[in-house]
């Protein structure tokens, strides 16, 4: 039984720093790509950072690149979402993904599977 589960969301203040971490089981985790999208109510979901299987490719949209940093340990099973300068646009509710294959595709219906996700706060 696969299993992605987010940890480290919270409420900060804007320009503030977070780090969110997702710990998988029960997959290769080396075979798959990563993803981090999020959902703020009312919106659709977006997508945030995607790193290939090694970790040495990444993606970003516009709206966090420069601010956002995604990185894995595949030792550990690991994928983490460094968020810096945050801004109360950026709340909402953060998920990680997988997926096989190696395009980092930002459409989420190509992820195979997803974490609970960990709630995100930036008051201004």
């Amino acid at each position: 039984q696969v299993q992605l589960i987010e940890s480290g969301g919270g409420l900060v203040q804007a320009g503030d720093s977070l780090r969110l971490s997702c710990a998988a089981s029960g997959l290769t985790f080396r075979m798959n790509v990563m993803g981090w999208f999020r959902q703020a109510p009312g919106k659709e979901r977006e997508f945030v950072a995607a790193i290939s299987q090694s970790g040495g490719t990444t993606y970003y949209p516009d709206s966090v690149k420069g601010r956002f940093t995604i990185s894995r340990d595949n030792a550990k099973n690991t994928v983490s979402l460094q968020m810096d300068s945050l801004k109360p646009e950026d709340t909402a509710l953060y998920y990680c993904a997988a997926r096989t294959g190696v395009n980092l595709n930002p459409r989420g219906t190509t992820y195979n599977y997803w974490g609970q996700g960990t709630q995100v706060t930036v008051s201004s």
